[in-house]
């Protein structure tokens, strides 16, 4: 496995993407369906229902012959709810904190859908004396942005069980951010202590020996009931054109029954796709390891965000105490006969 991870040129593909033109293009608000299709996700295994989707060209299926269905690659939640607020993309898989943030910002957002669960990992540096979470006072940890997805829930942790906090707030440990694809040679550089780190990054450090699991992911804030992954589009898309919103969750449904179907075919999607938008190369046994940590569902909870928002709230994340109705719109997935769940 290559050590040097070309984020560099991972941030050049996400911008050459962005600047390739998105949901806007051809767009048809009064109904029907676009000439061009838009759809976003990250390069995580959270979020393989947008691989398997893009490889398999599921959302096509769904569509007329001669509609165009591109994909945008992101690197955290910030830049993916600013492109869906631009119109660059139709909607796509992101974590449900920058959902939920842009929410009660007054953005016009949906949930229409889930993606996974599970999948957050807290590691400790190899190199360091952290042996419990309570050796983490003093010691500085890393998230891929403040008040992420992965944050929030290492912070409620960490408050809640252990009462302690980040220098955010005034409390006891440092907190830095960066790209997951880097916390490998964070630690092995020393420059951090532990991380809230989303698969597959979390078994990339594992295999390389650079860090070891502190808390799994059950034992998270929220591990096994929040989503690692929603579904979410434009309140306008849901208003203007349900017809094509209900043909995008459609292919989403599909992508997440094939994982269910064909796991070992979806592996490998995965691992091709985040090679090729990373550059990284994942073994076989790290997708293994990360896949055992997450639950593939289009499935979504509103309560459990409304808590999980309420943590964000308490962790003083968001300004005013957040009230979430109206983001999740489950008419979607629950238009056809389907599992009520499907999963790993």
């Amino acid at each position: 496995m290559r050590k040097t991870i070309l984020f560099i040129a991972f941030a050049a593909i996400a911008l050459v993407l962005a600047a390739c033109g998105g949901a806007n293009e051809g767009s048809n608000s009064d109904g029907g369906t676009p000439d061009e299709i838009t759809i976003g996700y990250f390069p995580n295994i959270n979020h393989v229902a947008g691989m398997v989707a893009e490889e398999k060209d599921l959302y096509s299926e769904n569509f007329p012959d001669g509609t165009t269905v591109n994909y945008q690659y992101f690197p955290d939640g910030s830049s993916f709810m600013t492109a869906l607020a631009a119109g660059e993309i139709e909607g796509g898989l992101v974590g449900p904190g920058p959902a939920m943030n842009h929410f009660t910002s007054g953005s016009k957002v949906n949930v229409v859908a889930g993606g996974s669960t599970g999948g957050t990992v807290i590691m400790a540096n190899s190199d360091s004396d952290i042996e419990t979470p309570e050796d983490l006072a003093g010691k500085t940890f890393i998230s891929p942005k403040v008040g992420c997805t992965h944050d929030v829930q290492f912070e409620t942790l960490m408050s809640e069980e252990y009462n302690m906090t980040s220098d955010r707030t005034g409390g006891e440990m440092k907190h830095v951010t960066g790209e997951p694809a880097t916390y490998h040679s964070m630690f092995e550089s020393g420059k951090v202590d532990a991380a809230t780190v989303p698969e597959p990054w979390a078994s990339v450090i594992e295999e390389e020996g650079s860090g070891k699991v502190l808390i799994d992911s059950p034992d998270v804030a929220y591990g096994e009931t929040l989503p690692a992954a929603v579904f979410v589009t434009s309140q306008d898309l849901v208003d203007t054109n349900p017809e094509l919103v209900q043909k995008i969750v459609d292919g989403h449904k599909q992508a997440t029954e094939f994982i269910e179907e064909n796991p070992e075919e979806a592996k490998t999607i995965a691992s091709e796709k985040i090679e090729e938008i990373t550059g990284q190369a994942l073994s076989a046994s790290v997708i293994d390891r990360a896949w055992e940590r997450i639950n593939f569902t289009y499935e979504v909870d509103s309560s459990v965000l409304q808590d999980f928002a309420d943590s964000s709230f308490e962790l003083e994340f968001l300004k005013e105490k957040p009230n979430l109705d109206g983001l999740v719109n489950s008419s979607f997935i629950e238009s056809e006969v389907a599992e009520a769940s499907v999963s790993k």
